[in-house]
C-alpha cells in the first residue's frame, strides 16, 4: 500500500511541536505493517539543505505566484517528496512566523501550495509511485481533498489528522480565486467558517476520514468546550472519526542507550543523572521530588497555573526546572519565579537538555488545559519520570491515577488531576510530594510507568487497518 503524508513539519528536519514528531516517525513505523510512505513537505532551506539523492521529478510554471519544482531524495532515513519553491519557503527561521513574531502573510497561499501539489501527485503521480491514499496533517493540508476534487481524483482516498483544532488555517473571503477554491462551496456546508475561508474546515468537511491522535481528544473536539467552533462539523463526522494515539520513537528516548545522559534502566539508575540536573540547573539537594517541565510557554499548556500553585510544591520539599519559550508575559514571571533557590528555568529549547532533565526529574508536569495527545508524558513514562498530569486528551489515555484502588492494584503509573485549575493542582502537589516520600510506592511508580508501551507499534497497526478499509471500500 501507497500513501503520500502532506505535513508542514517533519523531525528532525524541522521541528515547531509535536505534529513534527509524529510525521517523521510514522513511515518507519508503518513499513513495520506493509505500507510504503512518502512524505510531501515544503522546500524550507533545512530541508533542501538535508536532501540527498536529489532528483527533480517535475517542474511546475505557476504555483502560487512563482514556477516550483518537485523534487525526491532522501533525509533522516525518510522518502521525502519536496516542493522547491524559493517564493514561498525561502524565508529564516519558523515555518510560520517571520522574524516580527507575526504569521507570514501570505501563509495562506504557501501552505495551499502544499495541498495543491499534492492533489497532483493523487491525479499525476510523482515520477513512477502514485498513491493509494493522501493523508494530511492539521491545516497545512486542508484544502487537499477540495483540490482532489477539483483535479478530478476519484480513486484516491484521503486522510485528515487533527493534531490541534485550535489552529483553523483562517484566510479572508477575497481570497478565494487566489487560492484556487470553489466559490460555490463557500457556504457553512463547505468551507466557510464564521464568514472566513478555513482549510481546516475544508479538510474536515472533505477528507473521507478523519482521526485525531488520542481517542478522548475525539470524543472533546464535540463539545464546545474543546471543538473550538468546530464542534458541529466533528459531530456530524463522527462515524468518520478516529483517535489513535500518537506514539515516540522509542530509539531516540531509550535511557538505555541515551547519549546525552548517563543510561539507565531501571529506576535506580536516575540519581547520577538527577545529581548532574541539579549542578547544571544550579538547585541544592533536597529530600524532595525534582520536578521538570519542557513546554511551550502558552495558555493550552498550562504554565500560568503551576506559577500559582508553585508554593504548594516547595512547601512540601519539591523542586522545579523548566525549559521553555513562548508568551513573553509568561516567560518574565518564570524568570522572576527562579529568584527562589529551589526554581530554576531555562529560555529556549534545547533538545539535549530536553532528554537531560526527563533522565534527571523525579516527575515531569504537563498541566495542559487541552491536550490533544502529548509526547512530553511520554517520554516521562519512558524514563521512569513520573507524569503529574491534567485529565484531558491524550493525557488522560496514556497515564493512570494513583487513586487508592490503582495503588492497591499496583499499576498507577502518575497523578492525574481535574479540574484544570490552580487549587486543584495545589492538591495534586501535595499528593506528588507524599507519595515520593513513600519510597516503595514511588519505586513502583517509577517501574510501572518505564513498563508502559509508549512506542508506535500498537498506533501503527491502527493507522493500516484504517488504510486497508478505506482502500477495500474502493
Amino acid at each position: 500500500m501507497r500513501v503520500l503524508s502532506v505535513a508542514s513539519e517533519c523531525a528532525p528536519l524541522v521541528k515547531t511541536g509535536g505534529l513534527a514528531d509524529v510525521v517523521g516517525a510514522l513511515p518507519a513505523a508503518l513499513a513495520r505493517e506493509g505500507v510504503q510512505m512518502r512524505t510531501l513537505l515544503p522546500g524550507y532551506p533545512a530541508i533542501i539543505a538535508a536532501l540527498t539523492d536529489t532528483r527533480e521529478l517535475s517542474q511546475i510554471d505557476d504555483l502560487f505566484g512563482g514556477t516550483a519544482r518537485l523534487l525526491a531524495g532522501q533525509a533522516a532515513g525518510l522518502d521525502l517528496l519536496v516542493i522547491e519553491a524559493g517564493h514561498l519557503y525561502q524565508r529564516p527561521g519558523n515555518p510560520y512566523l517571520g522574524p516580527d513574531g507575526h504569521d507570514w502573510p501570505d501563509n495562506p497561499e504557501r501552505f495551499a501550495a502544499l495541498s495543491w501539489v499534492a492533489a497532483q501527485i493523487a491525479a499525476q503521480g510523482a515520477g513512477d509511485w502514485r498513491p493509494d491514499i493522501v493523508h494530511g496533517h492539521d491545516w497545512q493540508a486542508g484544502f487537499m481533498p477540495e483540490y482532489l476534487r477539483r483535479f478530478g481524483v476519484g480513486d484516491i482516498r484521503s486522510v485528515l489528522t487533527i493534531h490541534n483544532i485550535a489552529f483553523t488555517g483562517p484566510a479572508r473571503p477575497d481570497r478565494l480565486h487566489a487560492l484556487r477554491l470553489d466559490p460555490a462551496r463557500f457556504h457553512s456546508e463547505g468551507y466557510e467558517y464564521w464568514g472566513q475561508i478555513s482549510a481546516l474546515k475544508a479538510g474536515l468537511i472533505g477528507a473521507d476520514r478523519l482521526t485525531t491522535v488520542s481517542p478522548t481528544y475525539a470524543t472533546e473536539l464535540m463539545t464546545p468546550e474543546f471543538g473550538m467552533g468546530m464542534e458541529g462539523v466533528i459531530r456530524h463526522r463522527r462515524a468518520d472519526l478516529t483517535g489513535i494515539l500518537n506514539g515516540i520513537d522509542s530509539d531516540v528516548w531509550n535511557p538505555a542507550t541515551d547519549p546525552a545522559i548517563t543510561p539507565y534502566d531501571r529506576p535506580a539508575g536516575k540519581a547520577p543523572n538527577r545529581a548532574a540536573l541539579r549542578a547544571e540547573m544550579g538547585l541544592p539537594d533536597s529530600d524532595g521530588p525534582l520536578c521538570v517541565i519542557v513546554s511551550r510557554m502558552t495558555h493550552q499548556k498550562g504554565l500560568d497555573l503551576v506559577l500559582e500553585s508553585l508554593p504548594a510544591l516547595l512547601d512540601g520539599g519539591g523542586q522545579l526546572a523548566v525549559l521553555g519559550s513562548g508568551d513573553a508575559a509568561l516567560q518574565s514571571a518564570w524568570q522572576d519565579a527562579a529568584r527562589d533557590p529551589n526554581v530554576a528555568v531555562r529560555i529556549g529549547y534545547d533538545e539535549a537538555l530536553s532528554h537531560r532533565m526527563i533522565a534527571g526529574g523525579d516527575a515531569i508536569l504537563v498541566p495542559s488545559r487541552f491536550e490533544p495527545c502529548g509526547l512530553t508524558q511520554l517520554y516521562g513514562l519512558r524514563y521512569g519520570t513520573v507524569p503529574l498530569v491534567a485529565l484531558t486528551g491524550g493525557l488522560a489515555d496514556t497515564v493512570i491515577n494513583a487513586s487508592p484502588a490503582a495503588l492497591a492494584r499496583q499499576v498507577a503509573t502518575g497523578v492525574q488531576f481535574w479540574p484544570v485549575d490552580a487549587l486543584t493542582l495545589r492538591h495534586a502537589f501535595s499528593r506528588l510530594c507524599a507519595l515520593y516520600k513513600d519510597d516503595q510506592t514511588w519505586s513502583r511508580l517509577q517501574q510501572n510507568a518505564m513498563a508502559q508501551p509508549v512506542g508506535w507499534d500498537q498506533s501503527a497497526q491502527a493507522y493500516a487497518a484504517l488504510y486497508a478499509e478505506l482502500t477495500a471500500t474502493e
